[in-house]
């Protein structure tokens, strides 16, 4: 009965997962440095037809592309402390 209930509080709490960083200032930070428009295929913040496709593609795909880096983009995206929370909540940001 106690790992039922250890196992059930680990679900509760890691279905609230919730990005540590703002993604405004991982953004500033990090990303803006080629998603303000400097780089032109890197898609811009919020150009919704850009991120159409991409965010197509879905969630963890755009998380892994980030992570071990994807086409001119760099691993991790220039964000050493971001987690792939951060990443989820910066893209969704991003997109928008």
């Amino acid at each position: 009965m106690k790992k039922l209930l250890i196992a059930a509080s680990m679900l509760v709490l890691s279905a609230g997962v919730q990005a540590a960083q703002d993604p405004e200032a991982v953004f500033n930070r990090a990303c803006g440095v080629c998603h303000n428009g400097q780089l032109p295929m890197a898609p811009k913040k919020g150009d919704a037809a850009a991120w159409e496709p991409r965010l197509k593609q879905g969630m963890d795909t755009l998380v892994q592309h980030v992570t071990n880096g994807f086409n001119a983009m760099p691993p991790r995206g220039m964000c050493m402390d971001c987690t792939a929370e951060d990443y989820k909540a910066t893209i969704e940001w991003m997109s928008k």
